[in-house]
């Protein structure tokens, strides 16, 4: 929108900085009586004098700090208990003394520290703003697993601007975030795309419905559930589903459970308020923790060894999961091969919530 043109005075015109509103200063000119015949007041909006990370001044190559993160039993078990994930190998036991981490626990393990990348730059995280405060939110993620993580493992991570491009109006950053263990094994890199400028305003907020009751997913894994039966499979095949529901329970603990980083208490997905003034006007869970429900339904089909195993996951967000919503994940193999006795299986994962929306889109390859 263009300035207004604002008169020129007789007098020197007086000016004064009233509340930050809309992430802009708002700053009051008080023209004198002499060229009207009441006070008029004129906003003028001015950049932030603040270094923010904004879109133009990322630069692909800018780092952030490595972070080494310890590995536990109990880091692993609360992990898996906040993705509603209760297969017994997530649990202590007599007979499993060592816990094997789950595949998506490479967000929490080596976490993308956005801010973190642009302090080390010398720049300001939309996030951090005092002024221009927004949040970049999750578009998409594909996470590539190389070497299993288990507890006493020490990781090592790296993080750092790999892309940024335009689409639609809409401007995108992309993040590559690699891990290492104590031996400098690669165990995992993933490719984590936010938003950074959206074309379109907020998002249509959908209106009100009744929840289902909160249910554990389905169906139950225990020790003797049974995965999928690899020997008949072809292109077209259906995949085992699973259901999820989400809470505001779960939203919460997935944002508190930090491993680096520190806790963020004010953020889109547990600071209604906040949430109001950006693209989804209400808050809503995060991209990893949906993807976490996505790599769910690879381990309901697949081995964890075979997912370690050079095994891959891209996650597109279409719609956000809010409290309340309940999630039934279904996959569709595309192809089936097998070189040097090894057959890989790609396919395609789509969320669905209760009302038939479809919240996210995911393509698979995992080796056997």
């Amino acid at each position: 929108m263009p300035l207004p043109i604002v008169p020129t005075p007789t007098k020197p015109t007086f000016i004064s900085a009233s509340s930050f509103s809309c992430g802009k200063i708002h700053l009051i000119i008080h023209e004198p009586l002499s060229l009207c015949n009441n006070s008029t007041i004129t906003e003028v909006f001015i950049m932030s004098s603040e270094n923010l990370w904004h879109y133009d001044k990322v630069q692909i190559g800018q780092e952030g700090p490595e972070v080494n993160v310890a590995i536990t039993n109990d880091n692993i078990s609360e992990y898996a208990d906040i993705c509603q994930n209760y297969d017994p190998r997530y649990t202590y036991s007599s007979s499993n003394t060592k816990l094997t981490a789950m595949p998506s626990m490479a967000l929490s393990y080596a976490p993308l520290l956005r801010w973190e990348i642009a302090k080390q730059n010398g720049f300001i995280a939309y996030e951090d703003s005092q002024t221009m405060r927004k949040q970049t939110p999750f578009a998409k993620c594909e996470v590539k697993w190389q070497n299993p993580v288990i507890s006493g493992d020490t990781i090592r991570s790296t993080r750092k601007v790999h892309d940024k491009y335009e689409r639609r109006g809409s401007k995108f950053v992309t993040f590559e975030v690699a891990s290492y263990n104590q031996n400098n094994l690669p165990v995992s890199t993933y490719y984590y795309t936010c938003i950074f400028e959206y074309s379109k305003g907020q998002r249509t907020q959908r209106e009100f419905t009744e929840s289902p009751a909160f249910q554990n997913p389905f169906p139950p894994v225990s020790s003797t559930t049974e995965k999928l039966n690899l020997d008949h499979l072809a292109p077209g095949s259906n995949m085992l589903p699973i259901a999820i529901s989400e809470s505001e329970e779960i939203i919460l603990r997935h944002n508190d459970f930090r491993l680096a980083g520190g806790k963020r208490d004010s953020n889109i997905h547990v600071d209604e308020e906040f949430a109001k003034n950006n693209i989804f006007g209400t808050a809503v869970n995060s991209g990893p923790a949906t993807l976490s429900y996505n790599a769910q339904m690879l381990e309901r089909n697949f081995n964890i060894e075979n997912i370690y195993n050079g095994g891959s996951l891209l996650m597109r967000a279409i719609t956000p999961v809010n409290a309340g919503d309940r999630i039934n994940i279904s996959g569709t193999l595309k192809e089936v091969s097998t070189s040097n006795n090894i057959t890989t299986y790609t396919g395609r994962i789509s969320g669905e919530n209760h009302l038939g929306d479809l919240v996210c889109l995911s393509d698979f390859i995992v080796s056997v």
